[in-house]
């Protein structure tokens, strides 16, 4: 049976405060928009008195589920113990009608790419019982939904294993319903063990939906499946596993020790039975983190009023947000809310909405490697317009020579004694695999930089038509705004002054490409047609990450790029070309009133310089 622990009942009613608190507007703002799409599709979301019949027709909408299988950003939803809701006489359809009309609606703008429920369906596994949710799951048949249900204790005997033999439940929930479906990848011989696949982001996730308790067949098929998809993350589905907050039940420790540690694909395992809801994190075998979550809201108004939970996966930004609501209750908002529906609208505590971070790359890394983009020749990077490509894929050793073929090769120039080192570390769309590592301290000065020969043709390049300049960088976590901020990225010497432009600070170099105190990228030149100096300021960039920064021209105004996103900061005001008094460019140095002030502390990759405006998709790291 599923089981409650009496000790945690205090805190269960302390949570539903915080989420009758939490949920008003958002709540409200959610319920109004269930409510228009209901509208516009001619649904009818049933009250908790009007449970639709078994027969209830099709949405009028009934285009096949498309979800985007390669934007970053998906949604897998999870269902819990929905047994309250199909418990003999008192049978009630419409909650989870409401949860998957919910799932149909929102499919697309959420990118919902699955469901997957988590046993005891029905309360006593009776045929009118499991006909009933069956019935209701037509709602996703109909449209082509991919899904996945088990069977708890409730649905099957519970003192029985997956070799349990025939039941109500396996006649509808077996493997017969599945068959043909995009996402069904098999199931066991005694059919009670499932796995879908379904692609999202770009690549193959699976969901290995596995029964109450599995027998040593059970286990075996399922290490099985995970051996011939070696390559595919994995989320485990069972009824038991963790029984409360950073702790397994006998049941899952068994589960745990014999099929999750070892296998390093698993990397987020969910399952009801329990409550309240809870948490637990534990390292496998290979040392990564296996987040295992308990959801089950069966002890809460209306059964639980089968809330689902949406596990919203965003790979650029590291994370799986979690969000628990109630489709049913938000359907009957319009009408008014008694004091409990009012509660549970939707749940706001920290084991009901809160954020996993998980770097996927490295966490799949140990199954399923991302290949290093490989170094590319430098004749690719040399696109027409090309003055100066400077690249270290080895450390330097006197001049440094411009790949361009037009002459503009670099010396190194040593302060205090400084020098500069080499690093193979580089950014992953980087051309060149290797860095040079700038060691630069403000007081006293020390560090070496880079300088263009005195007769190089960049010198007195003056831009009219427009440039482009590229250069990649990287701060270590040691880089302090005290001893290292302003320093060069890259940019030309001399100063406005003896250009003749005295506006704003005429000791401030031509140009100049360096590093805020934020740190942050930040571009200063004076063009042609102006006295003062153009501004284009950056967004703080992080410590100990590499970055691409680009400064475009396009012969009328610039816009400086970082990871080939524009910044806010970039002035409106027409910029043509870059001022010049014949003299060198820098790499890792900054002047100021015509003496070296500052040296870059961190690494530089390769630099580039065109003299014309690139689009994004030319920029080096395309």
């Amino acid at each position: 049976m599923c089981v409650s622990h009496e000790h945690d009942q205090g805190h269960e009613h302390d949570q539903g405060e915080a989420s009758q608190a939490g949920a008003g507007r958002r709540g409200f703002l959610r319920a109004t928009a269930l409510l228009g799409a209901a509208a516009t599709a001619g649904l009818a979301l049933p009250t908790a008195a009007e449970a639709a019949p078994a027969s209830a027709a099709a949405p009028a909408s009934a285009a096949s589920w498309r979800p985007d299988p390669d934007s970053r950003r998906f949604t897998l939803a999870v269902m819990p113990d929905t047994q309250y809701l199909f418990d003999g006489p008192s049978i009630d359809k419409a909650p989870i009608e409401a949860s998957l009309r919910y799932l149909l609606e929102h499919g697309k703008d959420e990118n919902i790419v699955f469901l997957s429920h988590l046993g005891d369906l029905t309360e006593n596994g009776a045929q009118a019982e499991v006909t009933a949710i069956s019935e209701a799951f037509r709602l996703l048949d109909r449209r082509g939904v991919g899904y996945s249900v088990l069977a708890g204790n409730h649905d099957v005997k519970s003192s029985t294993d997956d070799q349990r033999g025939p039941t109500p439940y396996l006649d509808a929930f077996g493997p017969d319903r599945f068959k043909g479906r995009p996402t069904f990848g098999g199931a066991s011989p005694d059919g009670y063990n499932t796995f879908h696949l379904f692609k999202a982001a770009g690549r193959e996730w699976m969901v290995l939906a596995l029964d109450w308790r599995l027998s040593a067949k059970g286990y075996a098929w399922a290490k099985d499946v995970l051996a011939r998809h070696p390559k595919t993350p994995v989320v485990l589905t069972t009824h038991e596993l963790v029984v409360e907050d950073d702790s397994l039940s006998a049941y899952g420790q068994q589960l745990w020790d014999q099929l999750i540690e070892d296998h390093d694909q698993i990397f987020l395992t969910l399952n009801g039975h329990y409550w309240p809801a809870g948490r637990a994190t534990r390292k496998n075998a290979a040392g990564n983190d296996v987040h295992l979550h308990l959801t089950n809201y069966q002890n809460r108004y209306f059964g639980g009023a089968a809330m689902i939970r949406l596990y919203r996966f965003d790979l650029d930004r590291k994370t799986i947000d979690v969000e628990t609501v109630s489709p049913w209750i938000l359907g009957r908002a319009a009408k008014g809310l008694n004091e409990l529906e009012r509660q549970e609208i939707e749940l706001s505590g920290d084991a009901d909405r809160f954020s996993v971070d998980i770097d996927f790359a490295d966490r799949f890394a140990g199954f399923d490697p991302v290949p290093a983009r490989p170094a590319r020749p430098a004749p690719r990077m040399l696109v027409p317009g090309t003055l100066a490509y400077w690249r270290f894929d080895s450390p330097v050793s006197g001049t440094v020579r411009d790949l361009s073929g037009r002459g503009n090769d670099l010396t190194v120039v040593s302060v205090g004694g400084g020098s500069l080192g080499w690093s193979p570390d580089h950014h992953p769309d980087q051309p060149g695999h290797g860095s040079l590592e700038f060691q630069g301290y403000k007081s006293p000065l020390k560090g070496a930089y880079l300088r263009t020969v005195d007769r190089a043709p960049l010198n007195s390049a003056t831009f009219k038509t427009g440039y482009t300049i590229e250069a990649f960088y990287r701060l270590p976590a040691d880089w302090d705004p005290a001893h290292h901020a302003w320093s060069g990225v890259v940019g030309r010497t001399g100063t406005g002054g003896a250009a003749g432009r005295t506006a704003d600070d005429p000791d401030e170099p031509l140009a100049t490409l360096s590093l805020s105190d934020g740190p942050g990228p930040q571009w200063a030149a004076r063009p042609l047609n102006q006295q003062g100096i153009a501004t284009n300021w950056g967004d703080e960039t992080a410590r100990e990450v590499w970055w691409h920064v680009a400064v475009v021209n396009d012969g009328s105004h610039t816009t400086m790029y970082v990871q080939g996103c524009p910044v806010a900061r970039n002035p409106h005001a027409s910029a043509v070309g870059l001022t010049s008094v014949g003299l060198p460019w820098l790499l890792g140095g900054y002047e100021y009133a015509g003496k070296i002030d500052q040296i870059l502390h961190g690494r530089l990759g390769d630099v580039r310089i065109v003299e014309r405006a690139l689009s994004v998709t030319s920029f080096m790291n395309h």
